[in-house]
């Protein structure tokens, strides 16, 4: 069995010696860079299935990295830094982490976030739009007021055709909505719900994924008419998604 490739990307090698010691004791393949020059020469070799990030690189900022990574890849990060501070957790959703680890962290939690972020990403959505690997049949395309979304291979294409780039976090909780249309869901369902990462719980965190992914589902981001706000419970998806014929 091929093992699982980490990137992990920190400025500290002692940081990086003991994620690497922790993530190849785990059964991983684990490469290491400590700056963007790094970051983009081990993207140009092979994509990492997964990539831990410090936000404090020095020259350069890990934010930065996320949203180039972004750009291009649906690789998942866990942004693994010192900074305790809850606007850096908002900012660093906002981007794109799949998860966030702050430090001082213990080995095993390393190992078990980053085992839930590879398990989210491999597709695992846990509804009733799912069906068994390797069944011979496929979930049919569904269609949300003109967007298609394809569960078998987590692709989501706005009105025109055109590829959404989705995080894994925006697709799992996209399919939380769908499974439940019509319905109220307060926040903590809705971590529940996506698998969320066992931080701390923070109104403000689902808050910016569902804020993420309005911007991509939305005909006007600013006045959403998909996922809707139910004053003092949380949102609710207004459609039924129907099959795509």
């Amino acid at each position: 069995m091929i093992s699982k490739s980490i990137l992990v990307v920190d400025d500290d090698p002692k940081v990086r010696a003991l994620l690497r010691r922790c993530l190849e004791e785990g059964g991983y393949s684990v490469r290491e860079a400590s700056d963007s020059d790094g970051v983009r020469d081990a993207f140009s070799k092979s994509i990492p299935d997964l990539m831990t990030l410090d936000l404090n690189l020095g020259a350069d900022d890990g934010l930065d990295i996320a949203r180039d990574i972004r750009r291009s890849h649906n690789v998942p990060i866990i942004m693994v830094t010192g900074k305790d501070d809850v606007i850096d957790r908002i900012v660093g959703l906002e981007v794109g982490a799949d998860d966030y680890l702050p430090k001082p962290f213990h080995v095993r939690e390393v190992l078990a976030r980053v085992r839930s972020v590879l398990r989210r990403s491999d597709g695992q959505v846990p509804s009733h739009l799912t069906h068994e690997p390797g069944a011979s049949s496929s979930t049919a395309p569904l269609n949300l007021d003109g967007l298609t979304v394809d569960l078998d291979h987590m692709i989501l294409k706005d009105r025109d055709g055109k590829i959404c780039d989705l995080t894994t976090a925006d697709f799992k909780l996209l399919v939380a909505f769908l499974n439940h249309p019509k319905r109220p869901l307060s926040r903590d369902r809705l971590m529940d719900l996506i698998d969320g990462p066992q931080w701390a719980p923070l109104d403000r965190t689902i808050d910016n994924q569902v804020a993420r992914l309005r911007k991509k589902i939305e005909r006007d981001p600013a006045t959403p008419l998909l996922i809707k706000t139910v004053r003092g419970i949380g949102y609710t998806l207004t459609e039924t998604p129907t099959t795509k014929s």
